[in-house]
């Protein structure tokens, strides 16, 4: 087979691609509650964590 590379054109440049979507009021809501119970969690975990060794601590002794 012949391949004829003189009238050979570069592909098309591809689309820019779009930036992510903004979110809307009620994502950014959601966002907003999810982080701030990490942030409250972040706190409270390992008090509980650290009362629940020492519970099972004083009823292995």
């Amino acid at each position: 087979m012949f391949l004829d590379l003189k009238n050979y054109t570069p592909p098309p440049e591809p689309p820019p691609s779009r930036g992510p979507q903004p979110l809307t009021p009620r994502q950014q809501k959601a966002l907003a509650w999810i982080v701030g119970l990490n942030i409250i969690l972040l706190f409270i975990a390992p008090i509980g964590g650290a009362t629940v060794i020492s519970g099972l601590l004083a009823f292995f002794n």
